[in-house]
């Protein structure tokens, strides 16, 4: 009996020391696992967003339209958000935003938000159709239509493009890019009369006509139309607001 005593203990103490070293063992890769996961979650990818003013947009050393300029910042720059500005500070030609900090060929700076946007800029003579279904592959709202319609002697076509944005100068700058608005046109402040027409100053020669026309109701736009005319052929471009979406349409004619 007295031999069994201590072997019993040597058992017990044995086991005791296992179950610890299994305990040990065991809580190790969970505490690996929580600090990958954290590791995963502090990574972030950067937001990146493209230039739409035409004649490029200034990168200014502070978050105001009167700091130095740093750089200017081409049309169809793709830039790195590196801080937002979410509240609207600013009105810039009609356009309310502010100042994000963004990253530009190796500079920081600030640069007004109303020129920047999430979609991509369409190439030069980049047909509406391959625009539509390079920006469906990031966004996946987006949709594209086109119709044939009139007679033998007047056909018409008719090209649809439906942004998920409800951001007007977006939707201007797109449509200005792909259906050849000409670049005089800026975009159209929000504030004026419920009805206005602008002709352009410098139109190519053999142009009939050539004008923005811009529909308001109180100080709110509802209806952006460019109108193009010369013998034998027309277009009509025009821009509205429908659900939440920005929807453009293109009607070409052949008289």
């Amino acid at each position: 009996m007295k031999k069994v005593a201590p072997i019993l203990l040597a058992f017990i103490f044995a086991t005791f020391f296992v179950a610890c070293k299994d305990e040990t063992k065991s809580e190790t890769p969970q505490e690996t696992d929580d600090l990958a996961v954290a590791d995963t979650t502090s990574e972030t990818t950067p937001d990146y967003l493209y230039v739409t003013a035409s004649s490029g947009l200034t990168l200014r050393e502070f978050a105001n339209l009167q700091s130095e300029k740093v750089a200017v910042m081409p049309y169809g720059t793709k830039v790195k958000v590196v801080t937002p500005e979410s509240n609207a500070t600013m009105n810039v030609g009609g356009i309310k935003g502010g100042m994000h900090e963004v990253e530009f060929n190796h500079k920081t700076g600030y640069a007004f938000n109303g020129y920047l946007s999430k979609f991509f800029p369409p190439e030069e003579d980049m047909k509406a159709v391959v625009y539509a279904e390079e920006l469906k592959a990031a966004f996946p709202e987006v949709s594209f239509t086109a119709t044939s319609g009139g007679s033998a002697s007047n056909p018409t076509n008719t090209e649809t493009l439906l942004l998920p944005t409800n951001e007007w100068h977006e939707a201007f700058y797109i449509a200005k890019q792909l259906f050849n608005i000409p670049t005089e046109f800026a975009f159209p402040n929000p504030k004026g009369s419920n009805e206005e027409i602008v002709k352009e100053t410098k139109p190519k020669s053999g142009t009939w006509t050539s004008e923005l026309s811009v529909a308001r109701n109180n100080d709110t736009l509802e209806k952006i139309t460019y109108l193009y005319r010369t013998e034998g052929y027309g277009y009509e471009v025009t821009i509205i607001e429908e659900g939440d979406k920005m929807k453009i349409e293109n009607k070409s004619v052949a008289d």
